[in-house]
């Protein structure tokens, strides 16, 4: 038995993925979970991330409230990185901008359910590719800072999504997308003055995921609604746990909420 406050899984770039949770400091090998009964309980505490106070609702992943309106992580430029202003020394803290926005930045194309298009700090690769559940990744741009990369990914959102399906996702609905197709498709729809930011590295990222069985149908569980979730562990893909009869659970979602996990 564990008993802990949850942060998103751990990866390890392998073949397949490796997956671990931290509670109370302890490690937990979840690869080998896989085909085991897990009991997941909801010990009716939530812990921000931030400041590491109790608050009775999570923000965006994990945060009270003032964490939320205040922290740099939790600037709308994180969902939108065309709105930072770090380039131009305004942020809700430089220090912290220096070491994320003002860094080497990628806009990227993925395959998650359909193809996509996102953005990334170079240091994040390819940890954000596997969190999203990405089958298969290629860098299209590299830029000097994050603002430029969500200018760029902006102008590509005119012809791409950015949204992934997380039920497809789960259930291993991939579009047979060519990256390499997409990548010249993309690179040509660019205006010119954004065009000097596509690379020639082609490498393509492939992932494989540590699943027993994919489910037909996939139900989202929730300890906003229910204190327990339990079953056999079948899979784990992107954040989420997937467990027998569809059931799944985002683990990344609930960061911050105190549960205990029991094996067996």
């Amino acid at each position: 038995m564990y008993t802990g406050i949850l942060e998103k899984m751990q990866t390890k770039f392998d073949e397949p993925i490796e997956y671990s949770l931290l509670l109370n400091q302890q490690k937990i090998d979840l690869n080998l979970l896989i085909g085991a009964n897990l009991k997941l309980t909801y010990l009716n505490e939530i812990r921000c991330l931030g400041c590491g106070k109790k608050t009775a609702k999570s923000f965006s992943q994990g945060y009270c409230y003032n964490c939320f309106v205040s922290l740099p992580e939790t600037d709308e430029c994180i969902l939108k990185p065309e709105l930072c202003r770090a380039h131009e020394g305004i942020s809700r803290d430089m220090k912290w901008s220096e070491s994320h926005c003002l860094q080497e930045h990628f806009v990227y194309l993925a395959i998650s359910s359909g193809l996509k298009v996102g953005v990334t700090r170079s240091s994040q690769i390819p940890t954000r590719w596997i969190d999203q559940g990405a089958s298969k990744a290629i860098k299209l741009a590299k830029t000097p800072n994050r603002y430029t990369a969500g200018i760029i990914e902006v102008e590509l959102k005119k012809n791409f999504s950015d949204k992934t399906s997380w039920q497809k996702m789960l259930k291993n609905e991939i579009d047979p997308e060519d990256l390499l197709i997409a990548k010249e498709k993309a690179a040509n729809l660019l205006p010119e003055d954004l065009k000097k930011f596509v690379i020639a590295d082609n490498t393509l990222w492939e992932f494989e995921y540590p699943v027993l069985e994919f489910p037909d149908k996939v139900q989202a569980q929730s300890f906003d609604n229910q204190t327990e979730i339990s079953g056999t562990l079948l899979g784990i893909k992107g954040q989420y746990l997937m467990f027998d009869k569809g059931r799944v659970v985002n683990i990344r979602k609930h960061s911050g909420y105190k549960i205990k996990l029991e094996i067996g």
